[in-house]
């Protein structure tokens, strides 16, 4: 007598439970497919976006996971128009890991939405190797923005300075949660020591 044993039971159970974890239990969850496409800022003056900015937060991801402290990003514009990108933060053992990229704009001169590149240049030719880099809130003195991409899956903010007043930092985080944002997801990045 053969047994029949029922497969599908326990990848129903799986799929419940990871449903759960992903959701949380009892919480409801606006999954990215239900809310409106991401809104960009109206323009952005590129010339004035260059020069240091400093992360003040962001969603963790595996690119940063070595990154303790002062994490920073730096922009000049080249003279065929692209911006080169120089990432720095410390590492656990103190030193510095630095990523140097390439960043392109997509549409006209005032276009918030950029492309950008960590990948040899040699590489540059296959789509895939460039992210999205859209700005999604500047303040008009261009001193705290965020950043974020079409899926709502990376998020930024920066700063020109280590620290931002409370009441600025509060009223991005609301207008992020207008868009979408899950906040808590937020992991605040440390700063304290002097760049060099």
């Amino acid at each position: 007598m053969a047994i029949h044993r029922d497969r599908t039971m326990p990848h129903i159970t799986i799929t419940l439970l990871l449903n759960l974890l992903i959701l949380g239990i009892g919480q409801p969850v606006a999954l990215a497919s239900e809310l409106p496409p991401l809104a960009t800022v109206a323009a952005l003056d590129v010339p004035r976006y260059m020069g240091r900015w400093h992360e003040i937060a962001k969603y963790p991801n595996r690119f940063q996971r070595k990154c303790v402290a002062d994490t920073s990003a730096e922009y000049k514009l080249k003279p065929d128009g692209r911006v080169q990108i120089t990432n720095r933060c410390r590492m656990e053992n103190g030193e510095w890991n630095e990523a140097v990229g390439v960043a392109r704009q997509i549409g006209d001169a005032s276009s918030p939405k950029l492309e950008v590149r960590f990948a040899p240049a040699w590489l540059s030719f296959i789509p895939a190797v460039w992210g999205d880099y859209w700005v999604i809130d500047l303040d008009p003195e261009y001193q705290l923005v965020a950043v974020s991409e079409p899926r709502r899956e990376y998020l930024w903010v920066l700063s020109r300075s280590p620290a931002v007043g409370h009441d600025a930092l509060a009223a991005l985080l609301e207008r992020l949660r207008r868009l979408g944002f899950d906040t808590n997801r937020l992991e605040v990045s440390a700063h304290g020591k002097k760049q060099g």
